[in-house]
């Protein structure tokens, strides 16, 4: 093993430390602050520039790790970061209409998919691969990867969710590539872990800092675009880096459905998400975000469950399981709720 993949992650892991300490404590005049309000989760005014010490983390590992890391189509890979990260932080400072803010991801979805090339070749679940018109697989690619920036958005509302998701994704992610037999994908993942690690214990419940929309809106962007370089270098399909993610695209996703039948924006800030209703169920922010994790493992686990068992067979048992346990857990959560009133 060479010393970059030992050295790149822990100089992220250093950088993410100093850059997010310093800003926890810095309250002069250029203090990025979340002031809370009837919606959130937090009683005291927090410093929202975390996502810099997220970047910053990035960044320094990216130089430690000597050119080891070469993400594919670099130069548009790096530009559309750029406008993902940039109009996250321009939003962090004066809050930008939605639609400007949909326009330049929908730019930077464009730089990734077509001259960076991350478009779908097909849309595959477990014994079966749907050989979609081109035009189809671009729109779905671009919608996909403007989701996830969106959906990573959305759920970063709870001390430590965020970041811990991001942490034990990215790892489940790395230890993916590593079995795929990338060392590349690997360490490239790694980065990303250790600069949210970096975050994370700023970020733990009580937090003494948020990581803002451009860490959210950045580590969105990085989810979408590993999960499309994976299918793209052959390494696994979509939907088992999905599996890892899972606890945020379901919770997002049915957010957004359900808010959409009830003729709510799902744009607007709400407190309607599933770890938002078990906090104010009384669960508060330490069990919420610690089951959570253990949620996190248990859908990593059964990625690489069926990332080592090829079987459609053994694959098609670890997806219901997986559908079970949430119908499970969405039932339990309506459940609770109904049940408060009465105390």
């Amino acid at each position: 093993m060479q010393p970059e993949f030992l050295i790149a992650p822990c100089t992220a892991l250093a950088a993410s430390v100093l850059v997010c300490a310093a800003f926890s404590r810095y309250r002069g005049r250029w203090a990025l602050l979340d002031i809370p309000n009837d919606r959130s989760l937090h009683a005291s005014a927090t410093p929202r520039s975390g996502g810099l010490g997220i970047i910053a983390g990035l960044l320094a590992g990216y130089v430690a790790a000597s050119g080891l890391v070469s993400l594919p189509g670099q130069s548009w890979t790096l530009v559309a970061l750029l406008l993902t990260a940039g109009v996250s932080f321009a939003d962090d400072i004066w809050r930008l209409p939605p639609l400007l803010r949909f326009l330049v991801h929908l730019a930077a979805a464009a730089s990734l998919v077509f001259p960076a090339g991350y478009g779908l070749s097909g849309i595959s679940i477990p014994g079966f691969t749907w050989h979609a018109p081109i035009w189809m697989l671009e729109v779905f690619s671009l919608l996909f990867i403007i989701w996830m920036v969106n959906l990573y958005n959305f759920m970063d509302g709870m001390d430590g969710f965020a970041g811990g998701m991001a942490c034990i994704g990215f790892a489940a992610l790395a230890l993916l590539g590593a079995l795929a037999g990338s060392p590349v994908y690997s360490l490239s993942a790694l980065l990303v872990c250790a600069a949210a690690a970096g975050f994370l214990p700023f970020n733990f419940p009580p937090a003494r800092i948020f990581m803002g929309d451009m860490g959210s809106g950045t580590l969105g962007f990085l989810v979408a675009l590993f999960l499309l370089w994976a299918e793209r270098a052959g390494l696994f399909p979509v939907w088992m880096g999905g599996v890892v993610f899972s606890p945020f695209i379901v919770d997002a996703t049915w957010t957004v459905i359900r808010r959409t039948f009830r003729r709510q924006r799902p744009w607007q800030a709400h407190r309607e998400h599933f770890y938002q209703r078990l906090v104010r169920a009384g669960w508060g922010h330490r069990r919420t975000v610690l089951w959570s994790y253990a949620l996190m493992l248990k859908c990593s686990l059964i990625a690489v469950i069926c990332f080592c068992f090829t079987a459609v067979t053994v694959q098609g048992i670890m997806l219901g399981l997986l559908t079970v346990a949430y119908i499970a857990l969405i039932t339990g959560i309506n459940a609770m709720e109904r049940r408060r009133p009465s105390r």
